[in-house]
């Protein structure tokens, strides 16, 4: 692991209910992606990160900010924080490490692809009160925002469609298939 790096928080405790009602038969998370669950495939890009890896499979409320701020609770000693979802199995460990170096000089980075706003978002340890206030489905959204109000948010552009290919019905998961294939 990278000294002083951030540890990355990946959400994993939604329900899936978009990916069951497009006709999934189990977890998005564990959908057979090319040999293994397609959660794996996101694990797979941290460790190649070199970065500590932090997973909320579970969080007390139903929402995206739930998740993030149960993350940083159970990680409250770190230098910082990315917040990578489990369904984006093409995200690279090149972006992931970018993204955790660029916090070295911003707040808050946001990785962006083509013009489109991806994941992992890194937040630096000044964001910790806010980021354990979270709940609800917004994720994120209001730190971001207040960050960049302040001139504090970074748009890292990056050269990685993975950061914005996520998984949310079966249909995703056949386009990430050919994707691979």
């Amino acid at each position: 692991m990278l000294s002083n790096a951030p540890v990355v928080i990946v959400l994993a405790a939604g329900r899936g209910s978009r990916f069951r009602a497009s006709g999934g038969t189990s977890n998005k998370l564990h959908a057979d992606l090319h040999g293994k669950p397609v959660l794996e495939h996101v694990l797979t890009a941290v460790e190649r990160a070199g970065l500590a890896v932090h997973v909320v499979h579970s969080a007390p409320g139903d929402g995206m900010a739930d998740s993030i701020a149960e993350g940083v609770r159970a990680t409250a000693g770190a230098s910082g924080w990315l917040v990578l979802p489990g369904d984006l199995p093409l995200v690279t460990a090149q972006s992931i490490r970018s993204v955790a170096a660029a916090l070295a000089e911003s707040a808050v980075v946001v990785p962006v692809f083509d013009g489109a706003k991806g994941h992992p978002v890194g937040f630096a340890r000044e964001c910790f009160d806010e980021l354990i206030a979270l709940s609800g489905e917004a994720g994120a959204v209001s730190v971001v925002q207040r960050y960049r109000a302040a001139g504090r948010a970074l748009q890292l552009q990056l050269d990685d469609p993975g950061i914005l290919t996520d998984i949310d019905t079966l249909e995703d998961l056949q386009r990430v298939r050919r994707l691979l294939e």
